[in-house]
């Protein structure tokens, strides 16, 4: 359910701004979008999980208050990471 260090790596090296980076907007929201992803598939097989399905809908929102602040703030960056995690129509 949650993401090994191996991959969390390779998503901040993507999405960060620049070498150290980890903190940004984008990374944040890359990490958040790979973790939700990781418990949709957990709920495939666990349909009754509701714990976790609450712990879902937390990672939900807080991706969501930041790609507003995102969007906010920094359009430009905002339409690439949408267009890059493919999580917006």
């Amino acid at each position: 359910m949650s993401i090994n260090s191996e991959s969390k790596s390779k998503l901040i090296n993507e999405f960060s701004r620049s070498e150290k980076d980890t903190g940004s907007p984008e990374v944040q929201i890359a990490i958040l979008t790979e973790r939700i992803s990781n418990l949709t598939e957990h709920f495939q097989s666990h349909k009754k999980d509701n714990h976790s399905r609450t712990g879902l809908m937390r990672l939900i929102n807080q991706r969501r208050s930041l790609l507003a602040y995102l969007k906010k703030s920094n359009k430009d960056s905002y339409d690439k990471l949408i267009d890059k995690l493919g999580i917006r129509k």
